[in-house]
């Protein structure tokens, strides 16, 4: 070959040797693009999964105690704990059952040993500081800083995964009204096995509702309530301008009406705060209280009324103690005694009722003194999902012989005022909720609660209910049947979801099957609900409060008393047979305002 046709040919070659250019070459569409392995949830004990190019993970099992391609291999005190650690079930037996046992435990100095270890371990499960929000699925410094969010306990699911719950289940989630009128809503009533009543459902309510308030303009991911805990933002209102219309700048006091000789929350008329009512209430029909949405229900204003008259009586010993403290210092005082009191019913009574233990929970702030304990607070969307216990609702609702619907019950504007504060709570706390676990049990006028949280959730895009499971500790169901506990149900949820591991956060809360003299299952039981319920309630106390300061000089039978038990007798006959919780017997105190 001469040397001119090789100096032809050699560039040829050369083209032919070179690489192909990529931007060039189309992709074979029969080809698959590459999942992303963290819709796998590859990570377990905690790990977070970290994506690294198309297919390839790493997780971060930084202080999990585990180590390992996916955070399985424990260290030697994480094996040695988790070996003598009991089992979430056991603990509850035991909790629950040994009653003399645990009279001897109530009276002694174990007493506090365990509640510190009930407060610790419990709120343990709960980050803190907050980890992700609705907009960050990873660490950053808006998850940490901007309140206006609710937190997150898990990352949502990645947007490019398989099927929408990752890469089980079907491709398509079930229809939400589908999934609500067959698993969800009620055929009979099914009351709630540990006696609880109405009363504690409209309690509950009234509480959850000052830091459960999702902002209708910005989305389902954030937040009104920026106090993120036990404020009484829904007593005094979530900002300074409704505050101020709520006061009377008097004593330290509330601005009130008197209606029949007995005292009730102001009109709109008397306190111009915007009140969620139905056209063509009248301004002096509509009561005026510190959440907007309370008049809604009669059972919410009713609790509105008695914070009230509890707050303005407080007002009045306040001032004859300290007689030349103004306005101001009386009604922040009077606030922060409120809170105290609030806290105290709520861990002593309303999470001991949910718990059903017979260790005698206690509200003590001094207990965690000496505690490494994360005290800063964040409502997280999954706890919020969680609280929607409409459930508890029954098919009626009974006032003496007067049976009343729900279209005569909802925005009754006249029910407190014709029956009074103390018929009221007498009727609620005869009358038997339900129970919230297990299915079937939502009553259709509230069914359309449930359809919008799980459309909510799969917004958010919340992570299936066993990965739920596995964060808190509780091992993973492999089946339906695990699940419900019987045959039908769950024969209809592998019809709407083809896997166990498919199945959405808040079905599976409502579906799983009940604890034993519970209103719901395990997962609520244990893990899942006190450790919120508990750090929502646990402040760092200033220091001027360390032992209940000023408490004695109000309630003068002991330093933290409170006052309530020298009021509990009065009623404690009557709602002994129907009310299983103690609310009651803090709400005779409450009732003793309308004497002041």
């Amino acid at each position: 070959m001469s040397r001119r046709s090789l100096s032809l040919w050699f560039p040829l070659l050369l083209l032919l040797l070179l690489p192909p250019t990529p931007s060039v070459l189309l992709a074979d569409p029969g080809v698959p693009s590459p999942v992303n392995p963290c819709c796998y949830y590859p990570c377990q004990n905690q790990g977070v999964c970290v994506r690294f190019g198309l297919d390839n993970y790493q997780c971060d099992c930084t202080r999990t105690g585990y180590s390992g391609p996916n955070c399985t291999i424990p260290e030697i005190w994480t094996w040695l704990r988790n070996s003598l650690r009991p089992s979430p079930s056991f603990t509850h037996f035991l909790l629950t059952h040994g009653y003399w046992l645990w009279e001897f435990v109530n009276a002694t100095f174990i007493r506090e040993i365990l509640m510190r270890l009930v407060l610790t371990v419990r709120s343990n499960l709960i980050p803190s500081p907050p980890t992700y929000n609705s907009a960050h699925d990873y660490i950053s410094w808006e998850s940490f800083s901007n309140v206006s969010y609710y937190t997150r306990i898990l990352p949502s699911v990645p947007k490019d995964c398989p099927t929408p719950m990752g890469t089980k289940g079907k491709k398509q989630l079930p229809d939400v009204q589908l999934l609500a009128q067959q698993l969800l809503l009620r055929r009979e009533f099914i009351p709630a096995p540990q006696g609880t009543n109405i009363l504690f459902a409209f309690f509950a309510q009234h509480f959850t509702h000052q830091f459960f308030k999702t902002s209708g303009k910005m989305g389902p991911g954030f937040t009104k309530a920026l106090g993120h805990g036990v404020d009484l933002g829904h007593i005094y209102g979530d900002n300074l301008e409704r505050q101020y219309h709520l006061r009377l700048f008097k004593d330290g006091k509330l601005k009130y009406q008197v209606l029949d000789g007995e005292v009730y929350p102001p009109s709109v008329e008397q306190a111009s705060v915007l009140m969620r009512y139905p056209p063509g209430v009248p301004p002096e029909r509509q009561m005026a209280v510190g959440q907007e949405v309370f008049g809604l229900l009669p059972g919410l204003m009713l609790f509105s009324t008695i914070w009230l008259r509890e707050h303005n009586r407080v007002c009045d010993l306040l001032k004859e103690e300290h007689p030349t403290w103004d306005d101001e210092q009386l009604f922040q005082t009077t606030r922060l005694i409120l809170i105290g009191e609030t806290i105290k019913i709520v861990i002593e009574e309303y999470v001991q009722h949910l718990s059903g233990y017979f260790l005698q929970l206690k509200f003590d702030p001094e207990l965690l003194f000496r505690a490494q304990f994360q005290y800063r607070n964040r409502i997280a969307m999954e706890f919020n999902h969680l609280y929607h216990w409409h459930p508890l609702m029954p098919n009626s609702f009974q006032v003496g012989s007067q049976e009343y619907s729900y279209e005569q019950f909802l925005f009754n504007t006249s029910m407190l005022v014709d029956y009074g504060v103390e018929a009221l709570v007498d009727a609620f706390s005869r009358q038997r909720a339900g129970r919230i676990g297990g299915g079937r049990n939502f009553d259709y006028h509230v069914l359309h609660v449930a359809v919008d949280v799980i459309k909510e959730s799969r917004e958010m895009r919340l992570q299936p209910f066993n990965e739920y499971r596995k964060r808190f500790g509780l091992k993973p169901y492999t089946s339906f049947q695990e699940l419900t506990g019987e045959k039908e149900m769950a024969a209809e949820l592998e019809e709407l979801y083809g896997d166990i591991d498919a199945l959405e956060f808040y079905p599976g809360l409502l579906l799983e099957k009940c604890q034993p003299n519970s209103i719901f299952g395990e997962m609520m039981t244990c893990p899942l609900c006190s450790p919120w319920l508990l750090k929502r309630c646990i402040y760092k106390v200033p220091e001027p409060w360390h032992g209940c300061h000023f408490l004695d000089s109000i309630f003068p039978s002991s330093a933290c008393d409170l006052g309530f038990n020298s009021h509990w007798i009065k009623y404690q006959a009557a709602f002994q047979e129907t009310l299983k919780i103690r609310i009651h017997q803090v709400l005779c105190v409450l009732q003793h305002v309308a004497s002041h």
